[in-house]
């Protein structure tokens, strides 16, 4: 069962995703994470509140669902289909992340160091989580869509706008990482 354990290889997980994509765009549906949200905030009430909520949320309570499947196999992938080794990092990157306070790169996924319970109430835990979910969620709505709907299905779609979103996302993502991150770790 060792082989279940480790990452499957690009030829399998690529159309594995295709096959993904080629079926919702079948049945007319798109493939992202933010709606999702919407979709429960309009279920919540949210359209009382704001013009953006009020829309026929019962024709996209499949999302619910499919977020739902993610999170179950996000959990059976990390209990019991990870690797019992670190990742394996370059050398380099794991000297630069050392540098900014990393304390075991590759050895986890996310930092426990920086991700943890006891971190949220500093300063730092309330930028990296709360100004940074803050961040994420506008940027979520003012692209119309989040990474994985732009870049999975906007992209496979030709969609002009995706594209943007998409080099927007790669530039935004490489400024934090040269510039934010070693400031504020």
């Amino acid at each position: 069962m060792d082989w279940l354990k480790a990452p499957w290889p690009w030829y399998i997980a690529g159309p594995m995703i295709t096959l993904v994509m080629v079926t919702m765009f079948f049945f007319g549906k798109t493939f992202g994470i933010s709606s999702t949200l919407k979709t429960v905030c309009s279920i919540g009430g949210a359209g009382k509140f704001s013009e953006f909520f009020r829309y026929d949320w019962k024709s996209t309570v499949w999302n619910l669902f499919f977020v739902a499947g993610c999170i179950i196999g996000g959990y059976i992938a990390s209990v019991y289909m990870s690797p019992d080794q670190a990742i394996d990092l370059n050398p380099e990157t794991i000297a630069s992340l050392q540098e900014v306070g990393i304390l075991n790169p590759g050895a986890e996924y996310l930092p426990t160091n920086i991700f943890n319970w006891e971190n949220l109430l500093t300063v730092q835990g309330l930028v990296f989580m709360v100004l940074g979910g803050i961040l994420v969620g506008f940027g979520t709505r003012y692209a119309d869509g989040c990474t994985s709907g732009h870049a999975i299905t906007g992209l496979s779609n030709l969609q002009w706008p995706s594209l943007v979103a998409v080099i927007g996302f790669f530039i935004g993502g490489l400024m934090v990482t040269h510039f934010i991150l070693p400031v504020i770790l």
